[in-house]
């Protein structure tokens, strides 16, 4: 009877580890598929329509920025703020305009004591970079967009397609996931893309990452029922 009794305490020993790996990844995928049933829906009854919401705003180098500086200058400020730019770590010109843009805006009065901060982050990869190498820049990267999301915690996180929005995303929906911080997710595709979309966008689609999806070609909508056919904005 004793051993009996033994043999039955060792495979319940034994098979303990297996159940709580069973036990986690199902919480998780749990959590996964609520939160991307979640995806595109408000942020909750808990968020005053008045209440500023803390953003995230994406650049990317090129014709990037200047879409994304088209589309801030018609953003309700006093409701997106405070502000956090970030571009990538070899991208000097794109925070540079972007606080262009945050002094022209110092001394209007609707946005006056509003604040604004840039960031740089490490890029996953630079243009010509072996694909081999490229894994540990990644890995880097999503290191430093741990860092960065956990310290600046957003509501909302705006980008338009650079790559730079990848780690970045990509650690804002983990986050929602282990249920830390729930962040909106906007992203805008460029104009540039009429018939497809950037890797990035193509990414954030498929992956439903995106809480909300715009583009601005009808025949992209079309061709991408859950986007938002938004016209040019250019």
């Amino acid at each position: 009877m004793e051993k009996n009794s033994s043999c039955c305490f060792s495979n319940l020993s034994s098979n303990l580890p297996i159940t709580c790996l069973i036990t986690f990844i199902t919480i998780f995928l749990h959590r996964v598929l609520n939160v991307i049933y979640r995806t595109g829906k408000p942020l909750g009854k808990r968020v005053s329509p008045q209440r500023p919401l803390s953003t995230l705003i994406v650049l990317g180098s090129g014709g990037h920025t200047a879409e994304m500086i088209n589309l801030l200058l018609v953003l309700r400020k006093e409701r997106f703020t405070p502000r956090f730019y970030i571009a990538a770590a070899t991208d000097n010109m794109s925070l540079q305009k972007a606080r262009v843009l945050e002094n022209s805006l110092a001394d209007s009065s609707e946005t006056k004591g509003l604040s604004a901060e840039f960031m740089q982050i490490y890029r996953s990869r630079e243009v010509g970079q072996s694909y081999v190498t490229s894994v540990w820049t990644t890995l880097v990267a999503m290191a430093h967009a741990l860092w960065l999301m956990i310290k600046i915690r957003p509501q909302v996180v705006l980008c338009n397609g650079p790559g730079t929005c990848i780690p970045l995303c990509v650690i804002a929906f983990f986050i929602k996931v282990i249920g830390i911080r729930r962040s909106s997710i906007f992203y805008v595709e460029s104009i540039a893309r009429v018939k497809r979309l950037s890797l990035s966008g193509l990414l954030l689609y498929k992956l439903r990452i995106a809480d909300q999806f715009f583009v601005q070609w009808p025949q992209l909508q079309r061709k991408y029922p859950r986007a938002h056919y938004v016209g040019c904005l250019m």
